[in-house]
């Protein structure tokens, strides 16, 4: 199963297109406002309104055999944790060898901001090299994942 963390998600499309290819569940939460696919491997779950209610909710049942697609790294490093397999919106995986020097970082990178008020703003602006990286990754991460899955 794929678990696609969707609040300012720019890669559903992609998602719902290797969750369909593959014959895989998509299961997308969000607090709202996205319109529901009609494809039935496609399930849209709605989480109250507040903060990290999509995290948790998606924290609660992902684990091994799961693909969770997210840019919270707080919500990366639970999943992973649970054995679950984690990509980024640009393809990049979070993985047991590298969650800690993430979080890590986007620590240290929280504490910068706060101590600067003007170190504000993000990163790099998401690319169609971003787009494609992020296809060929969940397309390998889900069928590995599915192989995991059937092989208990």
């Amino acid at each position: 199963m794929i678990y696609l963390d969707a609040d300012a998600c720019p890669v559903k499309t992609e998602a719902e297109r290797v969750a369909t290819r593959l014959g895989v569940r998509l299961v997308i939460v969000s607090n709202g406002g996205l319109r529901p696919s009609a494809n039935p491997l496609v399930e849209m779950v709605y989480v109250p309104d507040g903060p990290d209610e999509a995290d948790k909710w998606i924290a609660e049942r992902a684990g091994r055999g799961d693909v969770v697609v997210t840019a919270d790294i707080p919500l990366a490093a639970k999943c992973v944790e649970a054995g679950a397999r984690v990509l980024k919106h640009d393809g990049e995986a979070l993985t047991p060898a590298n969650i800690g020097n993430v979080l890590a970082t986007r620590d240290l990178m929280a504490d910068l901001r706060s101590a600067d008020p003007f170190r504000q703003g993000g990163g790099r602006p998401f690319s169609k090299a971003d787009r494609s990286r992020f296809l060929d990754a969940l397309d390998r991460v889900a069928r590995a994942a599915a192989r995991e899955a059937e092989n208990g």
